[in-house]
């Protein structure tokens, strides 16, 4: 602590002398900083070793007119603002695109009963699929069911032939596939229902209007 007050009495009298000393004409004495933060030394100008330190610019009278930060510190902020700038730019384009949105929406239903037709109508294509691709199975999971049956028959011989594995792996590996579809699909059902529950909530938000009573639940498809 008698350091640090030693250091800035220093300081202190440096700059008393410095202005005591300057032409009546001089317009500016400069203070800068190490890059501690410091204050360790006043003049005319910023030593070129400081140059890239924080510094304030006094007047004859010893009244800070200007503060100039450290590069590090001019670096800091400049990325600062760039992040701002670019949340900013962000924002803007979620409200542009939101408003094109919700002008498509408007323009395109004149109730929301009309959206919930239009979303039965995409989950009946879905359905189908669906059903198509559980015909699939079946047959997928008969052909695996078959290479069971003869991959074992081998086995009980004693050595099974490598391409009677390799038909076992492909018959398992079609089977999974076509489950894996199926998953898909209903996965794709679940993300209709759920934009279309978002779309007819705007639209309602949007006109103002009351929601339509809940529709009638789907008959479940037929497997």
């Amino acid at each position: 602590m008698p350091e640090r007050l030693t250091h800035l009495s220093t300081i202190a009298a440096t700059l008393a002398a410095t202005l005591l000393l300057a032409p009546a004409h001089a317009q500016k004495i400069v203070c800068w900083k190490d890059k501690s933060g410091k204050v360790v030394g006043c003049g005319d100008r910023v030593p070129p070793e400081f140059q890239q330190n924080e510094s304030k610019t006094l007047d004859s009278r010893g009244i800070t007119r200007q503060t100039t930060v450290s590069a590090e510190e001019a670096a800091r902020l400049k990325e600062e603002e760039r992040k701002k700038a670019a949340l900013k730019a962000e924002e803007n384009r979620r409200i542009a695109e939101q408003r094109r949105q919700d002008t498509a929406l408007v323009n395109t239903y004149t109730a929301a009963k009309e959206i919930d037709v239009r979303r039965d109508r995409e989950l009946q294509v879905v359905d189908l699929q669906i059903q198509q691709l559980q015909a699939q199975l079946r047959g997928a999971a008969d052909a695996h069911n078959s290479q069971k049956t003869r991959y074992a028959s081998f086995e009980k011989r004693g050595k099974v032939p490598d391409n009677v594995k390799d038909d076992l792996n492909n018959a398992a590996a079609e089977e999974e596939r076509v489950k894996a579809r199926i998953a898909e699909r209903e996965k794709d059902k679940e993300r209709i229902t759920e934009s279309y529950a978002q779309q007819k909530a705007r639209f309602v938000e949007l006109k103002g209007s009351p929601a339509a009573a809940p529709a009638e639940a789907r008959p479940a498809a037929k497997k």
